[in-house]
């Protein structure tokens, strides 16, 4: 007889490495759905005296936080008051030294977009052990909760991850019209306030008007909801939806192969493409 879930889980759990007092760990909270976590990520969470989270983190997620944990809230979001970053790492570093177990959230992955980088430089300067736990990045996880392939033969032999914050900025040092001329997909994080400048400049770029496109909110969470368009029409698609939810771009003719998987899918599951 194999053993059940719930020991193989504990068996793992046990195995795993311990978060000690005075560590921090930087652990991902993947895309949105609290079972896109890895075990690492639920073992810090059951482990950690204080948890600073990001705003995207969801409440499934941190209701497996132990009951005495404390909870700071440390999320960045664009064009809102948040928290500074050079605050954050400071944090992290003073919660440390009170020889707590500290565990820095963030969705997604600690080190895409998520300036995992500079905490673990803070860290490094000030002597604190740290380790980081990997998480699934939206851009690759939200893409196939939308069925939309990050990869696929014959279309594309690479993808581009990019920010779109700071893209209208005289100091943004990404050449739109060269990525346009690459013939790879591009998947937009922090992308909808700029979505139009960058619409035009990839267009300039030679980029056609009719490239599908696809705005993913919430992805992988209970409200998700995937709106196919192309290119000449993604900024009044970004712009008819809700600004406070999470969104993801894709631009490519990757976003074509969703309904074809659509179609596929919903001649033998259904209830997947609800």
């Amino acid at each position: 007889m194999g053993m059940t879930v719930e020991t193989a889980l504990s068996r793992l759990m046990a195995q795993g490495p311990r978060l000690e007092p005075g560590h921090v760990w930087l652990a991902g909270a993947g895309p949105g759905d609290v079972g896109h976590l890895t075990l690492h990520a639920v073992s810090a969470l059951a482990q950690a005296d204080v948890v600073l989270t990001d705003a995207l983190v969801g409440p499934d997620i941190l209701s497996l936080l132990k009951p005495d944990a404390e909870l700071i809230y440390a999320g960045k979001r664009c064009g809102r008051p948040s928290a500074e970053q050079a605050g954050i790492s400071a944090q992290l570093v003073a919660q440390a030294q009170r020889g707590r177990r500290v565990l820095r959230l963030k969705g997604g992955d600690p080190f895409v977009f998520g300036r995992g980088g500079e905490e673990v430089l803070a860290l490094v300067e000030a002597g604190i052990p740290f380790r980081v736990i990997p998480g699934l990045t939206a851009g690759v996880a939200g893409l196939a909760a939308a069925f939309i392939p990050a990869t696929m033969r014959g279309i594309n032999q690479a993808i581009i991850f990019a920010t779109g914050h700071g893209a209208e900025s005289q100091h943004a040092t990404l050449n739109w019209e060269v990525m346009a001329s690459l013939g790879q997909p591009i998947v937009l994080y922090m992308g909808a306030k700029r979505i139009g400048t960058i619409a035009r400049r990839l267009m300039a770029g030679g980029m056609g008007a009719d490239m599908p496109a696809a705005l993913i909110i919430g992805a992988t969470t209970p409200d998700m909801a995937v709106t196919v368009t192309d290119l000449d029409h993604i900024a009044e698609t970004v712009g008819d939806a809700d600004e406070e939810a999470p969104m993801l771009i894709v631009i490519g003719r990757i976003v074509a192969m969703r309904a074809k998987i659509m179609d596929l899918v919903a001649a033998v599951e259904p209830e997947l493409c609800r």
